[in-house]
């Protein structure tokens, strides 16, 4: 199926979707509804398109550090794969390099692509965890993810103001409580 049809089956979908809750999908404000979610989703699953190798590109440099790199604070947006809702908020990215450094514009794109899928926050911590490690051969990587989920603000439980972390130790932030000590308060303290 060609992106175009792809295109018109999602629009197809939600006026059959507006009309399954008692709305008419041709009244004013709802008109063009099912083009612009469809414009939405393409948006918010671009990552499902994308590679690793084409996100990564060139971005790897031979260097000789080996002191313990973090970029904090990356905001990243997805939807949940069980109820197609939001959830938001921030992953914290860590890695001891062996040799190689990435390019640190790269860290918030493979956060990006891993994030515009659906998603569970516990695997795509996970995936951006390996996805380091795959691209780097690091001594180790630590990722820590902390978000908003609307399914559960929304609708369910209905409690606003809950938030989950998740985290994935890989290599010696899993092996040696030191590291993984030294990264979780870096994390915890704002150094700002």
């Amino acid at each position: 199926m060609s992106r175009e049809e792809r295109f018109a089956e999602r629009e197809r979908i939600v006026a059959e979707l507006l009309e399954s809750i008692g709305e008419d999908p041709s009244r004013e404000g709802l008109q063009r509804t099912p083009r612009r979610v469809s414009q939405s989703y393409e948006e918010l699953t671009q990552g499902t398109e994308q590679s690793l190798e084409d996100i990564v590109g060139h971005g790897v440099f031979k260097e000789d550090c080996s002191e313990m790199i973090i970029v904090k604070d990356v905001e990243f947006y997805s939807l949940c794969e069980h109820h197609l809702l939001p959830f938001y908020g921030r992953v914290h990215v860590a890695y001891i390099p062996d040799g190689r450094i990435i390019g640190l514009s790269k860290i918030p794109r493979i956060v990006d692509m891993f994030a515009r899928r659906l998603q569970v926050q516990e695997r795509m911590t996970a995936q951006i965890a390996e996805a380091i490690q795959e691209v780097l051969r690091p001594k180790g990587v630590g990722v820590v993810a902390d978000a908003a989920h609307l399914c559960m603000m929304m609708r369910g439980v209905q409690k606003q103001n809950s938030s989950t972390m998740t985290s994935c130790l890989l290599g010696c932030f899993r092996s040696d409580p030191r590291t993984r000590s030294e990264f979780l308060d870096l994390v915890r303290n704002k150094l700002r």
